[in-house]
């Protein structure tokens, strides 16, 4: 079985109804869903809060790149349109890692190079999985760890919200 662990982020349209449709369309392959959270803008281009989540999601009948496919039809489904790097997006999804595999490929980089480094990943990865791990250039952590090497800036601009996601498996 190939598990992958999405991060997922909005900030234009309805950013909610763009992370439930990541659910919806896993469907039945969702293992866990963390809450949502609201985090400052990450890379220095002036725009609104993103709504942020990880997404941890298994399928046998999928490998690395598949997962990217996957990642990449979500985006087209929200009408996300590349402008700049970092800029504002409908929906963005990241494969923060997939099993242990590790690639240099720059179509797909994994684990992703920046996870270690983004409390908006960091934070909702720690609340469904406790005891997940990232390899970072041979350094093995926790994601606790990592969360605590992170600047108290970089921490304090992750917010838990009231906001859910919902597997199709769990009621609304």
């Amino acid at each position: 079985m190939t598990r992958a662990v999405l991060s997922i982020g909005s900030n234009v349209g309805d950013s909610y109804a763009h992370l439930r449709s990541v659910t919806s369309a896993l469907g039945d392959r969702v293992v866990a869903v963390s809450s949502v959270y609201s985090s400052a803008p990450w890379g220095g281009v002036e725009q609104q809060d993103f709504l942020n989540a990880i997404v941890v999601a298994d399928d046998d009948q999928r490998g690395p790149y598949d997962w990217l496919e996957v990642a990449r039809e979500l985006e087209k489904a929200a009408d996300r349109i590349r402008v700049e790097r970092w800029g504002p997006r409908s929906l963005d999804v990241d494969i923060i890692t997939c099993d242990d595999i590790s690639s240099s490929d720059p179509q797909l980089l994994l684990p992703h190079p920046r996870a270690h480094q983004r409390a908006f990943v960091l934070v909702p990865w720690l609340e469904v999985d406790p005891g997940a791990s990232l390899e970072v250039s041979g350094d093995a952590r926790s994601v606790g760890e990592w969360i605590q090497s992170l600047s108290e800036e970089e921490r304090a601009g992750v917010h838990r919200t009231e906001m859910t996601l919902h597997t199709p498996n769990t009621a609304p």
